[in-house]
């Protein structure tokens, strides 16, 4: 039996991860086995080692290959973990079989520095995923007999990209786990808004998920971050008065909007400035998922559809939510439509200019 040592800090593990174990479990006939660090040398992980091995748990739950994990580094009370001692562990345990330890294209450069570096590649073989970005170091290639996957195709994310919402390209059940412990991107959001106003913002983001997949929706990716941060400028921080001086400033050309509406403009900013997005369809989502506009993105459609209807909502959504699942334009137009007459029912003022452009665009009133 071949084996395939696979540590890291997974922090969060995403389908990169898994597209790397799955092709090199294939690629050398392998069973991956999984080693979530405790204490990492090179760097401090965001979040509590429970929280990521339960991840890693969730992840490979339903992967198409049979992997393992391991929670030897785990179940250590060692102050830092070092790769020698989970390779000795290995070797005892399969001493007869083939051993292969898998690291990413950034420790290829820094093997050397690692404790006992040419131990460890007595002991195994060396595999390496790569990456385009990286200029690998030929030397330590050479002196540590490393031997490439030959694998381009793990896609462009990191767990860094994941921690700072700059991607989503993990597991549904992890995002979930995300979501439910305020970890990573959603313990900033928290920091803006109340715990209510976070619950409804993961509803939305996961509804406009589910839209945008169902749908064939390019990249829901960008759906569900455009709805997890349509509501961060309502920041308690920001009162009526900080507001309009906000407005004043940064969009003088709506300010004589309803103040019920520059919350979304103070979202877009936030986004841009604290949360560094910069695709404008996104923004855009934001920034009218209050108002609605004219000249709506697909994004900016499902976003606030989703914002008027999640399930949460103090009335029952669930033929709107259908025809938004069925076809995201018809459930848009058909949420326009409840909206406006949920409005104008509670004598409520909607007269303005980009709802008026909305209303008139979409619905033809």
């Amino acid at each position: 039996m071949n084996y395939i040592i696979f540590g890291g800090t997974f922090d969060p593990i995403h389908n990169g991860h898994l597209r790397i174990a799955s092709f090199a479990a294939k690629k050398f006939s392998a069973k991956v086995i999984f080693v979530p660090n405790k204490s990492p040398r090179w760097k401090e992980a965001s979040s509590d080692i429970i929280h990521r091995t339960k991840m890693l748990f969730l992840a490979l739950k339903d992967a198409d290959f049979k992997f393992e994990i391991s929670t030897f580094e785990v179940d250590k009370d060692d102050e830092i973990n070092y790769s020698i001692d989970t390779v000795k562990h290995f070797k005892e345990l399969y001493p007869n079989d083939d051993l292969y330890f898998l690291i990413g294209a950034d420790q290829v450069n820094q093997f050397d520095k690692w404790k006992d570096a040419v131990e460890i590649s007595k002991l195994v073989r060396i595999i390496f995923s790569n990456r385009p970005d990286i200029k690998l170091n030929e030397d330590n290639i050479a002196k540590f007999n490393m031997t490439s996957l030959e694998f381009y195709d793990s896609g462009d994310v990191s767990s860094s990209d994941i921690r700072e919402l700059k991607s989503l390209d993990l597991i549904d059940s992890v995002r979930e786990y995300i979501e439910d412990n305020e970890l990573y991107y959603i313990t900033k959001i928290a920091k803006y808004v109340t715990p209510q106003r976070l619950a409804h913002s993961i509803q939305v983001a996961r509804l406009s998920y589910k839209i945008a997949k169902i749908n064939n929706l390019e990249n829901p990716d960008r759906y569900y971050i455009a709805a997890i941060l349509h509501d961060v400028g309502k920041t308690s921080k920001c009162d009526k008065e900080d507001a309009i001086k906000f407005m004043q400033e940064h969009y003088p050309e709506y300010v004589d909007l309803p103040k019920f509406a520059y919350h979304q403009f103070i979202g877009e900013y936030i986004a841009k400035t604290d949360f560094g997005i910069k695709d404008k369809e996104i923004l855009d989502a934001i920034k009218f998922h209050c108002t609605g506009n004219a000249n709506m993105s697909k994004i900016a459609m499902v976003v606030y559809a989703s914002d008027k209807i999640e399930p949460t909502r103090q009335f029952d959504s669930t033929w709107l939510i259908n025809s938004c699942l069925k076809d995201y334009y018809q459930g848009f137009i058909d949420t326009l439509v409840d909206n406006k007459k949920y409005l104008l029912g509670h004598a409520k003022d909607i007269t303005n200019k980009l709802t008026d452009a909305c209303f008139k665009q979409y619905i033809g009133e």
